[in-house]
């Protein structure tokens, strides 16, 4: 009979243990390259319909004040793995490495148990140029940060493109979108189907250029020029296969506890027609709102109702927000401090208003901090040229107020100062043990690098490569 109780209470432990790793929830980010704040169809964009992302923010949180953690692809990326602002991380500007002595949400998470995969673009190898398969041996590739399985590019991709899978270099057939979420699902399966929950990071290469939509795709934007219907054409493929993701969690039974957080990584385009950023002022590359606001929407059915919201949030706080969902232990430091982002899991059953902590920008000369709805702009940081705008009310900052709240805009601009110091401290290495600072790879051009010199005359047959490495010649 002892036995016989014995035996019972194991099989309850190891059961409980199993029901554990189920509940924990699954986690999937999704984000797409250089699509502006305005370019859904939830803020009635005048051709573009988005269904898919429309049907996720009726169902889950949709920020209206979501921000980039800097205006261009790379430092945003940095941002998203490591909660901290892009410059502590080394990543300066597109196409610099990601230090390999930060610590990123995927090495934490796949400490405490779950499988991550990276699908898309990575852009934090020190590689320039159009998106070209990584090797086995790059000391800055995915898995060198806690992937256990990528298939991946450098930077931007398009149809038909070629990847590295684990470090193989391999033709995929479809759209940038079909090939990463189809590869991403087959991840996602594999793994649903060992009770293993999974982390799951889904970088796009739409709408970036150069841009190349199927005639299907584009066949609602013939009034528009060349460049333009095939951008939109690229979201249009996008859009779809968000659905596509979305109806398959259903399928798979996992949708409920399954966190699906999409975002842009940075603000929207100049050219392309019609607007990409709605009525805000700037583009891609600045600190104005159109370079860093971005459609951000988190959707999580079994622990978040749907709401709208004008909360300010970043890339920076993915990072903390879930940390302290799967409750990761910060005695074991899973975090370089400091760490810009928080925890916006207060924000998903409440109706908190107000941020405590500013959301802080560094890009080149340029900078900005968010309080609520005061915005200081760093004009340039060297010439100590700073502005102040009241985004609630002026959200095309056409009105610098400085001068009519002199109190507000001295202690932003002071806090600042004081922040920009820390991440001066920062670049230099004294976040890590020893203040010491490793080598990182430069930031180059592909074409100009020794490992991919043997793949150029493969390489040249291919549209997306051809120009590029004519121009290198």
């Amino acid at each position: 009979m002892k036995f016989l109780l014995f035996f019972i209470l194991i099989i309850s432990f190891y059961s409980c243990k199993k029901n554990e790793k189920i509940k924990r929830p699954n986690i999937i980010l999704v984000m797409t390259d250089d699509q502006g704040w305005g370019q859904t169809g939830y803020y009635n964009h005048p051709v573009l319909d988005t269904p898919n992302l429309d049907a996720m923010a009726k169902n889950g949180i949709r920020f209206d004040r979501f921000y980039a953690g800097a205006p261009v692809c790379s430092p945003t990326r940095a941002s998203v793995l490591t909660g901290r602002s892009n410059d502590r991380t080394g990543v300066f500007n597109h196409g610099y490495a990601l230090r390999n002595q930060e610590k990123t949400i995927t090495q934490a998470l796949k400490k405490n148990g779950y499988a991550t995969g990276h699908f898309g673009k990575w852009h934090l190898s020190g590689l320039r140029g159009p998106g070209v398969p990584q090797f086995k041996e790059d000391t800055h590739h995915p898995g060198n940060f806690g992937f256990d399985y990528w298939i991946s590019t450098t930077n931007f991709f398009d149809i038909d493109p070629l990847m590295s899978d684990n470090g193989k270099f391999t033709d995929y057939i479809g759209s940038s979108s079909k090939v990463i979420f189809s590869e991403a699902l087959k991840f996602i399966k594999k793994n649903k189907n060992k009770n293993i929950p999974f982390f799951v990071v889904i970088w796009d290469g739409s709408p970036h250029d150069p841009w190349v939509a199927s005639s299907k795709d584009k066949n609602n934007f013939k009034e528009l020029d060349k460049d333009s219907q095939n951008h939109y054409g690229e979201l249009v493929a996008f859009d779809r296969n968000l659905g596509y993701l979305r109806e398959e969690l259903k399928a798979m039974d996992i949708s409920q506890n399954t966190i699906l957080w999409f975002c842009s990584d940075n603000g929207g385009l100049k050219k392309i027609n019609p607007t990409t950023v709605a009525e805000l002022r700037g583009f891609k590359g600045s600190v104005w709102e159109g370079g860093l606001r971005v459609p951000g929407i988190i959707e999580w059915p079994s622990n978040i109702k749907h709401k709208i919201t004008s909360f300010p949030a970043s890339t920076m706080d993915i990072f903390p927000t879930i940390a302290e969902i799967v409750e990761l232990d910060k005695s074991k430091s899973d975090f370089i401090e400091p760490v810009d982002g928080i925890s916006l899991v207060p924000l998903f059953n409440s109706k908190i208003k107000r941020r405590g902590k500013k959301i802080p920008f560094s890009f080149n000369d340029q900078g900005a901090l968010i309080d609520n709805n005061f915005k200081l702009v760093v004009s340039s940081y060297k010439e100590m040229q700073f502005e102040l705008y009241n985004i609630q009310i002026d959200p095309k900052e056409l009105k610098n107020i400085a001068l009519q709240n002199p109190k507000v805009f001295n202690k932003m601009k002071s806090e600042y100062l004081n922040w920009k110091e820390s991440v001066i401290s920062s670049v230099k290495g004294y976040d890590y043990p020893g203040d010491t600072l490793f080598n990182q790879p430069f930031r180059r051009f592909w074409m100009n690098d020794k490992k991919y010199e043997p793949f150029l005359k493969e390489f040249i047959k291919r549209p997306e490569y051809e120009k590029r490495i004519k121009r290198r010649k």
